[in-house]
């Protein structure tokens, strides 16, 4: 249990409920119609369709934390965060939030289209409680983030949508609020503009803020989440460890219409063995490179400190395993005997930096499909992707055609450059099937593998740059 000044925002039993009606006319109905019938004694006749946009949602976000809501699009996420905001009243909850809080939701939304973007500057702060000394004093940060020039002083109607979203984030993180709030409007920006959003988004996490942002990205999550929320149909479906969430949302984006009750109630049960065993073993951090060769978090492995009896001579331990693989609906095709052997062969899960290693599975296709391409991705142990490929992307890498019961092996070689730590494989196979692209088999965290570490080794984070050092005096002056 948390205490209250450790809660940021408090979110129970909210609901949000909208009428829909087929026809104008049957809005003036509903409002005559039964009260006339309750008048004369007869049951009242309902003129609307009741649609639940979110359905007993409950969280509770500590101070300094970072959540990310992710979902497929109307599962309720925009809603949810402007229940927050108090701009929409939530049909039956509570929500109660402490601190200042400062909100991007839809584009342009705080902002005035007939005043310049600077009186909209001055607008926002004071909806946000500062004064205008105050803005004064931040206006100049504010115009610099933004960036935007002289249209500073023309009216925001006549601002893109990259700049209108540009400023509204300038002001949002510029006014220091106790929570920042971001709704998926950041992908109106270019692609400079976004690194520099998530540039700040990264550096109000550092120092402590409170941050709850949606998105669609499943790495924007995972790299800027302590926590993930899944909203589906207006329901929490899971929460959690943002790699365990957005590996159940990826589950979702792939299934099949008839499979998708199903896997709902999966992904339900899922979630409640995840509570369980985070109760069990406690939540460990995540969102780091593994600092050496014992970091075993998320696996069911002891730590490889030094070359056990059990260890092959190649480089195979039969104890470092994956212990929570996540597979899609397959949808054509099934991802089997995956694994990383030696140039001769030798199965091994231990790699050694510089060495070459081939990346391997085999593939049965239960139905025939068109222009056939596979791939490979490797993960962090937070989720994080830092290298792959796949041969979908070029066109004269696939196969264009491949009938049902054919069995294929797809193999990859390469050279391992990632840093001492644990990674996680995952791997895919796409083809055309009724004119539609479509992933015909995905698995998630199906095997893991160890950088082992290098003595005396001065690099820090994911690669091997093959860094040569110098430090020398400077001559010539």
């Amino acid at each position: 249990m948390y205490s209250d000044r450790d809660i940021a925002i408090q979110v129970e039993g909210v609901s949000k409920h909208y009428a829909i009606y087929d026809q104008p006319r049957d809005r003036l109905k509903q409002f005559i119609v039964p009260r006339i019938q309750r008048l004369v004694g007869r049951a009242p006749r309902q003129y609307y369709r009741d649609f639940t946009a979110l359905q007993d949602v409950s969280f509770t976000m500590r101070r300094g934390e970072t959540i990310g809501i992710i979902g497929r699009n109307g599962s309720g996420k925009s809603t949810l965060l402007q229940i927050i905001c108090g701009t929409l009243t939530p049909s039956t909850g509570e929500v109660r939030v402490n601190g200042r809080i400062a909100a991007l939701l839809e584009l342009g939304s705080g902002f005035n289209p007939e005043f310049s973007g600077r009186e909209n500057v001055f607008l926002n702060g004071a909806i946000l409680g500062l004064t205008r000394e105050e803005m004064e004093a931040r206006f100049d940060e504010i115009a610099a983030f933004a960036d935007i020039g002289d249209f500073l002083d023309q009216p925001v109607k006549n601002y893109s949508s990259g700049m209108q979203v540009r400023l509204a984030f300038a002001v949002s993180v510029c006014v220091e609020p106790d929570i920042l709030v971001v709704d998926e409007a950041l992908a109106v920006g270019d692609e400079a503009f976004q690194r520099k959003c998530f540039a700040r988004i990264e550096r109000i996490k550092e120092d402590g803020g409170t941050i709850l942002f949606v998105n669609h990205g499943a790495q924007a999550v995972i790299q800027l989440s302590d926590r993930a929320i899944l909203l589906d149909r207006g329901e929490v479906l899971c929460a959690g460890r943002p790699k365990f969430v957005v590996n159940q949302y990826q589950r979702l984006l792939n299934v099949s219409a008839g499979e998708y009750d199903r896997l709902r109630s999966q992904i339900i049960a899922a979630a409640d063995e995840e509570r369980a065993r985070e109760v069990e073993v406690g939540v460990k951090g995540e969102g780091e490179p593994a600092k050496s060769s014992d970091d075993t978090t998320s696996l069911s492995a002891e730590p490889v400190t030094r070359q056990p009896s059990s260890v092959t001579e190649e480089g195979y331990d039969p104890s470092l395993t994956a212990s929570a693989v996540t597979r899609l609906e397959e949808r054509g095709a099934k991802i089997t005997d995956v694994r990383i052997t030696t140039l001769n062969g030798a199965q091994v899960n231990l790699l050694q930096l510089g060495k070459r290693y081939r990346l391997q599975y085999e593939v049965e296709f239960v139905q025939g499909a068109l222009q056939v391409g596979a791939g490979f991705g490797m993960r962090t142990v937070a989720g994080l992707m830092v290298a792959g490929a796949s041969t979908f992307l070029q066109r004269k890498q696939r196969l264009s055609c491949v009938n049902a019961g054919e069995r294929k092996l797809v193999s990859f070689e390469f050279t391992c450059s990632l840093l001492p730590a644990t990674y996680f494989v995952q791997c895919g196979v796409r083809g055309v099937v009724s004119d539609e692209e479509i992933y015909l088999n995905r698995v998630f965290d199906v095997i893991c593998f160890r950088v082992l570490p290098e003595e005396e080794s001065i690099l820090t984070g994911y690669f091997d740059l093959e860094v040569l050092p110098a430090l020398e005096d400077i001559r010539g002056f």
